[in-house]
């Protein structure tokens, strides 16, 4: 099957601009919150927002978060929306502990992964074959999740060893991993809380210290994904059923069958990350474990306008978030309160260059108003804390809003045919 009208490019319109970030600009602002992260470190006193404990827990909380999403970008590239996420990991915490516990964690990670696949395969059954709208599949999809693991809990984990009907008895661990003298050595660096040089220590140091091969294979699956989805036919084929399926059927394109495939391999990513809940983040299965993970997945898709690269750092910044509960909450956010005023000073110069005269005194605005909750405050309430990864998902889709690209196609019902 040729594909070359699928990849034949648009002409841009006259004075058009793209509006994706080059990866030069992108680094230069990275470094650049790199540096005022170190500078407000060094004014509040709070070492624990780039320590290498806090960036190895958040790597671990965004683990989850960024399967989720990943799973989300394959279903939307095919043009299926993914609302079902929250129940396909909530089947993947289930579904690993009770083989975990019993032949072992990697078989537990395998049935994880069958768990949300089973799930993505009820929805794919709805949303493709039968046209069912698909937020109120995905909502049905979360439902039944929840019901009925819930159920089978109270048949499975109740009457084993250490079980309840709400916990499911201790699984194996996998291990944990450092790199040898390199790991150590960024710690040590990292305690001696110098300007800019420990905070890089401690960023490094966290996505090499205790980690555990499921994290690795996870970190690798966003690099996979991207070359199998923008680098080969398969992912030109599926990408064109998100974009344009009529013009791909014309193609010989079977719309049905890639539609299936992605929102299988969406379920099953999503079972993967609700697998290494319960049995790298926590060893047990909890009810409840998931705690709105799958929604903050697909918040962290849309914030990477559905790119894997975006969708990492997107996880990475809710992970981070999520970390705060964790580990020195109520002073880092204090700290974090300063560092947001001062990115919103640089917002809204940029909205001033960009002649956006009303958005960008609102930002002003806002930024006198943190400066002078920091400046009034020592502390912050644990709320605060806790509701912290949902105000930041909140305002990073809100901010970004109106740069994103979704693909054409997505959500939009489809029948075989129905361009002749």
């Amino acid at each position: 099957m040729s594909t070359a009208t699928i990849t034949k490019p648009q002409p841009k319109r006259p004075g058009a601009k793209s509006r994706r970030m080059s990866l030069p600009v992108l680094l230069l602002v990275i470094a650049g919150v790199l540096v005022l992260t170190s500078a407000v470190r060094l004014i509040t006193g709070a070492d624990g927002i780039t320590s290498t404990g806090q960036m190895s827990t958040a790597l671990r909380l965004a683990v989850p978060i960024g399967l989720a999403g990943l799973g989300g970008l394959w279903a939307e590239r095919a043009g299926v929306v993914n609302i079902g996420l929250e129940g396909m990991m909530i089947l993947g915490t289930w579904f690993g502990a009770w083989a975990g516990y019993q032949w072992g964690p990697w078989t537990g990670v395998v049935f994880g992964i069958v768990g949300g696949a089973l799930g993505a395969l009820l929805h794919a059954v709805a949303t493709v074959t039968f046209n069912v709208n698909h937020i109120v599949s995905g909502v049905a999809i979360n439902i039944l999740a929840l019901g009925s693991t819930r159920y089978l809990s109270k048949f499975t984990f109740e009457n084993a060893p250490q079980g309840s009907s709400k916990q499911s008895p201790p699984i194996d661990s996998l291990g944990t991993f450092d790199i040898p003298g390199l790991s150590s050595a960024l710690e040590s660096l990292n305690g001696k809380h110098w300007f800019l040089v420990s905070d890089l220590a401690g960023l490094i140091g966290g996505l090499i210290t205790d980690l555990s091969p499921l994290t690795v294979i996870a970190v690798a699956l966003v690099p996979i994904s991207w070359y199998v989805l923008w680098r080969t036919a398969f992912g030109l084929r599926l990408r064109s059923c998100g974009e344009n399926p009529v013009a791909a059927e014309s193609l010989g394109v079977n719309v049905y069958k890639y539609k299936y495939i992605a929102v299988i391999i969406s379920g099953g990513f999503a079972g993967l990350g609700g697998a290494f809940l319960s049995i790298v983040a926590s060893n047990v299965y909890l009810d409840g474990q998931t705690a709105g993970r799958g929604y903050i997945g697909l918040a962290a898709m849309i914030f990477g306008n559905w790119m894997p690269g975006g969708l990492a750092l997107g996880a990475g910044l809710f992970g981070y978030t999520d970390s705060l509960n964790l580990r020195g909450g109520t002073t880092n956010v204090h700290a974090l309160i300063l560092l947001l005023a001062i990115l919103l000073v640089f917002g809204a110069a940029y909205l001033v260059w960009k002649k956006k005269y009303t958005p960008a005194v609102i930002t002003l605005v806002t930024s006198v108003l943190m400066f002078v909750w920091y400046a009034t405050t020592n502390d912050v309430p644990k709320q605060v804390v806790t509701a912290t990864p949902y105000i930041v998902t909140l305002l990073v889709l809100s901010l970004s809003a109106q740069s994103l690209r979704m693909p054409k196609a997505d959500g939009m019902p489809y029948r075989r045919g129905q361009g002749k």
